[in-house]
């Protein structure tokens, strides 16, 4: 076997989601680090910003979850393998985890997976299913939450001879930095939102779904509008509806209901989330059921604004709770008021020091480098053993 680390990751699409941005920041640290690097992926769009010179793409359809996919694809992989003498193959989702586990079963290579997410398994064949994700030598927790979600749930497919490590996720903290932004894009972007000067801006970033509580978050705004007889303020919901038309109409019908037309802004999509940020004074991240790692909240704080989150989930990991943001009861839309209503209270001077505890707390803990060490490390102690 080859002493150079080659390592091929297998990720569905390369978008611009957790897992995604992770594959792409590691397969990028793995090549500067002379290791080989490729990727196997269906498509997506961060594939144009990917450096072919240093990691190989091979585009075949991991994305899908056809059986005979699924098998066609392990002998494809296998080819991989076997051409570009790799060493580590890295599965970042369950179909194609299956088809990476019956891969490196053909060819003796080490496989290794990230879970990312709690997944369904309600049902006996679900949790078969995504157990693929703990067949592997070393299992990689994007949280302490999820290390204690695969403890709890899926006890009877670890053991001692497979290891189980939590690395928290990273971003790239000068990218998500304050002091990088363009004033002209700032102000550009502001005009293209229609955006109001000196009035209070609050931004909810995330997908339009039910599980993201967008409507808790315009609940909210009712109540800091009613009880709290605060009006000064303009907010932006900044997602896509992925095709959730029936969603879409009822926090269209919530905003109507609770007159908030002229304060709410629905932005389907920003390219520069960091531009987005700047222009906050607040953000918020109202999930009402657990979020695996929660990225908005690292974001924010990188970016030295503060953060408003419900407490499940990885958000009570990543957030120092009343020193770089508030936890507040998740489900709960008055809490969420309550807490808008004591951020909106806050002087300058206290808003900054709150910006500041949530810059140093990324940049200790989440940078990108951080998480693309820490997975080479993994790996270099896979092929010693």
């Amino acid at each position: 076997m080859t002493s150079k680390i080659n390592v091929l990751q297998v990720i569905p699409k390369l978008g611009y989601g957790g897992a995604e941005t992770g594959c792409y920041d590691i397969a990028h640290y793995l090549a500067e680090k002379d290791c080989g690097s490729f990727i196997a992926t269906s498509g997506g769009e961060l594939l144009k910003f990917v450096k072919k010179k240093k990691v190989g793409i091979f585009r075949i359809p991991v994305h899908s979850k056809n059986p005979v996919l699924i098998i066609l694809n392990a002998f494809l992989l296998s080819l991989i393998i076997l051409i570009k003498k790799i060493n580590i193959v890295h599965a970042r989702s369950r179909a194609p985890a299956w088809s990476c586990y019956l891969a490196c079963i053909l060819t003796n290579v080490n496989f290794v997976t990230t879970f990312h997410g709690t997944y369904n398994f309600k049902s006996k064949l679900k949790k078969f299913y995504n157990s693929v994700m703990l067949r592997s030598k070393l299992t990689i927790a994007g949280s302490n939450f999820i290390f204690g979600h695969i403890n709890e749930n899926y006890e009877e497919y670890l053991s001692k001879k497979k290891k189980l490590r939590v690395i928290f996720r990273g971003i790239n903290v000068d990218y998500f930095n304050q002091k990088n932004i363009s004033i002209l894009k700032r102000e550009k972007l502001k005009k293209i939102w229609n955006l109001e000067e000196n009035k209070f801006t609050i931004l909810m970033p995330g997908r339009l779904t039910y599980w993201k509580g967008q409507e808790k978050f315009i609940e909210a705004l009712n109540i800091l509008k009613e009880d709290y007889n605060y009006t000064d303020f303009q907010a932006i919901l900044l997602g896509s509806d992925q095709g959730r038309k029936v969603y879409l109409k009822k926090l269209y019908s919530l905003v109507e209901r609770y007159s908030l037309s002229k304060k709410l802004r629905f932005i389907n999509h920003c390219r520069e989330m960091p531009l987005a940020y700047s222009l906050a004074d607040v953000v918020v991240s109202a999930s009402v059921e657990p979020e695996a790692f929660g990225r908005v909240a690292v974001e924010s704080q990188s970016m030295g604004k503060p953060i408003i989150a419900s407490n499940i989930g990885g958000s009570k990991e990543t957030i120092l709770n009343k020193k770089s943001g508030f936890l507040y009861k998740h489900d709960d839309p008055r809490e969420l008021a309550k807490n808008l209503n004591t951020v909106i209270q806050l002087n300058q001077e206290e808003l900054k020091l709150m910006g500041n505890e949530g810059r140093k707390n990324v940049t200790k803990k989440f940078d990108v480098e951080v998480m693309c060490d820490s997975n080479l490390r993994e790996y270099k102690k896979l092929l010693k053993n």
